[in-house]
């Protein structure tokens, strides 16, 4: 069966809505490659967009998750309980960062998390309204629609969004805006569209995935919690994309020592297996009555099993200082493409989320055209990328942690041919 005729296939039998970037149509997968249905090897530097932090089936996980499948699969935790559940609210607990008694739920994807947090937080202020960023992500559910600061492709055709959610412009400085206009941005919101005493929470991304990989800073999160503190406002982070040793920590937060009333989390917590949670004050976290939160599917058992894992690879293997040592190389050689490749306009990124943001060279202005060439002739060449950002001018990297030391240079290598190549395309 070729590519050609599956993506045949594929437009007749699956809505359009379900867009793709590629038209690879995969076979196997292990660590940092993946190979088609025709044999070809790629590299994979978009990792199911940051769920296999700890690459494709690592033996633990693997490991982890035939153990549970031969013990049961599922019983609806709400029904039959299970001790893993317990015992990994019990590890989160301890590990989101907070110098406070935490609870946690268990959902089964990151929109689903962002949901629950709006919920436990309006339950527990008795308040309505929900501020966001604009370019955030926050799912494609009605609430995390909403919440997203982006229409075209995630909000366009859907109708009416749900009410009381206020954005503000995030600060990013490469496009004109500052922290202190964001801050400036949320006390005019206060003043002239809602009442702080009526927010529920503030949502935020440590680090914007979506929007264009745009991190914080520690003075800007800072205020944000002081202004949260101030009105009465739960703050929201939302570490879906940014969890699990990304960024060089556990979790985002951590490089600020901020902490959030109510952190969201999936992705990478399941190296490849659908789990998600919401952790958070326990106080907070008890607002809801019994039954107001779960999911049939919610904490699954084998989700559950291999987070388990997860979080034991991420510190044997010491996955936070391998996120920092690649991101650092990352980043030191896209800069040293500057004088060769002028499109490219900044080079960023904590840990190994990281980001390479390209404009036309001629009009200066954000090239999503030049960073599209990018990622195709990459691919061409073996190499998976995505795209990202508002202007869909960057390029984000989120390679597994575990990639091997030569197909990290491998891909590297592919990475700087394509930006040049695609100066003469």
């Amino acid at each position: 069966m070729t590519a050609t005729s599956l993506a045949d296939r594929r437009n007749a039998a699956i809505s359009r809505g379900v867009g793709v970037t590629t038209q690879i149509y995969a076979d196997r997968a292990e660590n940092s490659e993946i190979w088609d249905k025709e044999g070809k090897r790629y590299i994979d530097f978009a990792a199911g967009i940051a769920v296999v932090n700890t690459g494709h089936r690592h033996p633990r996980v693997i490991e982890a998750v035939k153990q549970q499948l031969d013990r049961f699969t599922h019983t609806c935790h709400q029904v039959v309980p299970y001790e893993n559940y317990v015992e990994l609210a019990e590890r989160l607990n301890q590990l989101v960062p907070g110098n406070f008694t935490k609870k946690t739920i268990f959902v089964t994807t990151g929109a689903e998390a962002v949901e629950n947090a709006v919920k436990i937080a309006r339950a527990a202020t008795g308040r309505q309204a929900v501020v966001a960023f604009g370019g955030g992500f926050h799912g494609r559910t009605f609430m995390g629609m909403a919440l997203t600061g982006k229409v075209v492709p995630y909000k366009v055709g859907f109708g009416a969004m749900p009410g009381d959610v206020f954005h503000i412009p995030f600060p990013v400085e490469l496009h004109g805006q500052t922290a202190e206009q964001s801050i400036g941005a949320l006390k005019k919101l206060f003043a002239a569209d809602v009442d702080p005493n009526r927010v529920a929470a503030i949502i935020i991304e440590p680090v914007q995935g979506e929007g264009g990989f745009y991190p914080v800073t520690t003075a800007f999160l800072k205020q944000l919690r002081e202004i949260c503190d101030q009105h009465g406002i739960l703050l929201i982070a939302d570490e879906v994309q940014t969890g699990f040793a990304r960024t060089g920590k556990l979790f985002a937060m951590e490089h600020h020592g901020v902490a959030a009333d109510l952190t969201t989390m999936a992705k990478g917590l399941g190296g490849g297996f659908p789990i998600a949670a919401v952790t958070g004050r326990a106080e907070i976290m008890d607002a809801p009555g019994p039954g107001g939160l779960g999911g049939t599917y919610a904490g699954n058992p084998l989700g559950v099993a291999a987070a388990h894992a997860v979080l034991d690879v991420i510190k044997d293997e010491d996955l936070c200082n391998r996120a920092t040592s690649l991101g650092n190389r990352l980043k030191q050689r896209l800069e040293s493409l500057r004088e060769k490749a002028p499109e490219i306009v900044d080079v960023r990124g904590p840990g190994f989320m990281n980001a390479v943001e390209f404009n036309d060279a001629t009009t200066k202005l954000p090239s999503a055209d030049f960073a599209n060439k990018v990622r195709l002739k990459a691919l061409k060449k073996g190499l998976i990328l995505l795209t990202c950002g508002v202007h869909g001018n960057v390029i984000r990297f989120l390679a597994p942690l575990t990639v091997q030391d030569n197909v990290f240079a491998e891909a590297l290598d592919i990475l700087e041919a394509s930006i040049l190549e695609a100066r003469s395309a």
